[in-house]
């Protein structure tokens, strides 16, 4: 009888969680498949999240690159379709890093501090006065806009989801994680930033990684990471 219970507690438990593995623009299909463009990550099958906001993981979470390219026209709008449905609550982030020249967003490891952010997204109440977010209990992202004023060229796409239902303690906000390999085409000359390294945008005990929800208002939110750049 134990046995049983600890399989449906694992089953339960993978249920819960989520990956991304495909991009949609403008309201449809960028990739053809799963991870085509979207790069696989190491819970494609596990589906745990990365739950240390300091270690490598938290860039890309990669196992592997994928062989294809996104394209991605500047001021569209972006979101990704889930495994499962995303039930934690927590903000959806969205990050661009320009592929350096001489780099191929196929082969780039994403290093260095070249990643801004251009979406996030804020906590309300439901109608139950339930702190809830958008997109919370469905099975795709909220989505983000590529700012009009993205210059043209090769990027990676990064986007989290950050469930904050055990984020009372140290290290148990968990991050979903996806990344995209695009062509951001039609772009204008913004100039993107504040530019963030990843690891190195976040800590343990920043305030909206480290934060007992039942605790605070949803205006009192703080999503960690750099300001938005809108363009």
């Amino acid at each position: 009888m134990q046995f049983f219970i600890g399989l449906l507690l694992a089953a339960t438990a993978v249920q819960a969680h989520y990956t991304f593995p495909r991009l949609v623009v403008n309201g449809k299909p960028a990739e053809d498949k799963d991870w085509s463009a979207t790069r696989m990550t190491k819970n494609a099958q596990s589906k745990q999240g990365v739950e240390n906001p300091t270690s490598a993981d938290i860039r890309c979470y990669t196992s592997q690159t994928a062989s294809n390219v996104a394209t991605v026209p500047a001021g569209s709008t972006v979101h990704y379709i889930s495994t499962q449905q995303i039930n934690h609550p927590g903000p959806t982030q969205y990050y661009l890093a320009k592929v350096p020249a001489g780099s191929s967003a196929k082969t780039w490891d994403g290093s260095g501090t070249l990643w801004f952010k251009i979406g996030t997204t804020m906590p309300y109440w439901d109608s139950n006065r339930q702190m809830v977010w958008p997109a919370q209990n469905t099975y795709t992202t909220a989505n983000a806009t590529i700012p009009a004023s993205t210059p043209s060229g090769e990027y990676l796409l990064r986007v989290e989801q950050i469930a904050l239902h055990m984020a009372m303690q140290p290290n148990r906000a968990q991050f979903y994680i996806a990344c995209s390999q695009i062509q951001v085409t039609g772009g204008g000359g913004g100039s993107p930033g504040p530019l963030v390294a990843l690891p190195g945008a976040y800590s343990s005990n920043d305030p909206g990684i480290l934060v007992n929800l039942g605790a605070i208002q949803p205006e009192q939110y703080k999503p960690p990471g750099p300001a938005v750049w809108r363009g």
